[in-house]
């Protein structure tokens, strides 16, 4: 009699899920692998879902990494419309339901939980995620049932006046997509600036271009409370003297970041760690037996924090595969993450790898940030534009602990940043960024690329201990 083939079932099917499924199926054929999705729409990129609401992306279905056609010809089997209500780690059992109430029992050998994250709402009187999903004028943007709701809103209700409350990644992106179509934005942020992932002064040049763009953006405000009427949505919050203001808009969009979505492992008995998220070694592996789990649910391995709560798209495609790699046998680490992040905001690209300063600082780093001011390619060559390179390396050992740069769309400004953030990987000096052989043509660059006049800079600017020292000793 034939030995029966070894099971692997997979709770979520976005990035991290399907990463580990078609990994997983690779390298090890004959091994079952089936996902279970919430809904109908696998591997599509939520990061995707601001440009289809834009119309840059005329078809949401092009959002798709890989059509069904392309996955299930894989041999991984999905499970649409799957709901995993409970894992029992010591029978290796996951109970689901169906969207019409009908409960399920999979079997599994290898368990991988990859259900992501879940909006946050900041304690908002007046809205949780149960009355969001029944409101047509309050939204989030987390999932494909999220944007379908708010297209249908935008395209069958007298929409103008558009609130977000949440000045980061998504909430910037969805001003300008909903700029683009032709309606009046207002952004709330409740620090002093912008996009608080950069400095200061960098959010404030973002600040400058959503301005520019007819973005009214309200900085100093925390959202209290919101209150939907028939007629419109009242949007209440303190200002930095601690007085109320209130605004009505047509519709608001709740974009205020995201928390682990771990209540599966957890009631299962899995360890958790920051943030609630669950905590994994090495090799996605949880606490619980022959249970991995990977992506925004769980705790992220970051090269100079160590552990820290750190939910990218990025991330969660690695450690998926990494997790795919271990479930047959290959030992295979997830080596962490820097936190590289980019963003782009009409005609300009904001990028940070690394540590800001005030990080490398209470990272217990010594660190020195100089600003460089350089030309995208030779000026001579007709269309130049300048590229603002911020670069934070540490003064005594002068090894390289972040960078944050802003440009002109089409200035290669996210590619530069990505050699910074090889560079920080591998423990490199900022001295060692001028050794490294980058290309050179006029139209496109310089004999000393951007980065490098940026990290001669530094080196000029580290008056202390100037010599470039030995990487061997950082």
């Amino acid at each position: 009699m034939a030995n029966k083939a070894e099971k692997l079932l997979i709770i979520g099917g976005s990035d991290a899920g399907v990463s580990a499924a078609l990994k997983a199926k690779e390298l090890k054929p004959e091994l079952e692998v089936q996902v279970l999705l919430a809904d109908e729409y696998p591997n599509l990129s939520i990061c995707g879902l601001p440009y289809a609401i834009s119309g840059e992306v005329p078809n949401w279905q092009s959002l798709a990494h890989r059509g069904l056609k392309e996955l299930t010809a894989t041999g991984v089997e999905f499970q649409m419309n799957m709901v995993a209500e409970k894992i029992d780690p010591q029978q290796h059992e996951v109970v689901a339901h169906s969207l019409a109430g009908e409960l399920k029992v999979y079997h599994y050998d290898h368990l991988v939980v990859a259900t992501g994250a879940k909006p946050k709402l900041s304690n908002i009187k007046g809205v949780d995620l149960p009355r969001i999903q029944q409101s047509r004028k309050i939204h989030v943007l987390h999932t494909m049932a999220d944007y379908f709701a708010i297209e249908k809103v935008l395209a069958t209700d007298d929409i103008q006046e558009v609130a977000i409350v949440g000045s980061g990644y998504i909430g910037i992106e969805m001003a300008e997509a909903l700029k683009n179509r032709q309606l009046d934005v207002t952004i709330f942020q409740r620090g002093t600036e912008i996009l608080s992932t950069v400095d200061t002064d960098l959010g404030q040049i973002i600040h400058q271009k959503l301005s520019m763009n007819s973005v009214n953006v309200v900085t100093g405000l925390t959202v209290s409370e919101i209150n939907e009427t028939n007629r419109h949505v009242e949007v209440i919050g303190l200002n930095e003297r601690h007085k109320s203001e209130a605004y009505k808009f047509d519709l608001v969009l709740i974009v205020v970041g995201v928390q682990p979505n771990a209540e599966l492992l957890i009631k299962a008995g899995a360890t958790t760690g920051i943030a609630g998220a669950i905590k994994v070694d090495q090799y996605m592996h949880t606490s619980l037996p022959d249970i991995w789990a990977a992506g925004d649910l769980v705790e992220t391995k970051h090269h100079l924090l160590g552990e820290t709560y750190l939910p990218l798209g990025t991330t969660a495609h690695k450690q998926g595969r990494t997790a795919g790699f271990n479930i047959v046998g290959i030992q295979r680490a997830f080596k962490g993450s820097i936190g590289t992040q980019v963003l782009k905001v009409f005609d300009l690209v904001v990028v940070r790898t690394g540590l800001l300063a005030s990080e490398a600082v209470h990272a217990g780093f010594d660190p020195l940030t100089v600003t460089t001011i350089v030309d995208d390619h030779k000026a001579y060559f007709p269309g130049s534009q300048k590229i603002r390179i911020r670069i934070t390396g540490d003064k005594k050992t002068g090894r390289i602990l972040g960078v944050q740069l802003i440009g002109h769309y089409g200035s290669e400004v996210a590619k530069r940043s990505d050699i910074f953030a090889i560079a920080i990987f591998n423990d490199m000096t900022v001295a060692e960024i001028s050794d490294l052989d980058l290309s050179y043509s006029p139209p496109v660059g310089s004999p000393w690329d951007a980065v490098q006049i940026a990290a001669q800079n530094w080196e000029q600017q580290n008056t202390k201990y100037p010599l470039p020292i030995n990487r061997k000793s950082v």
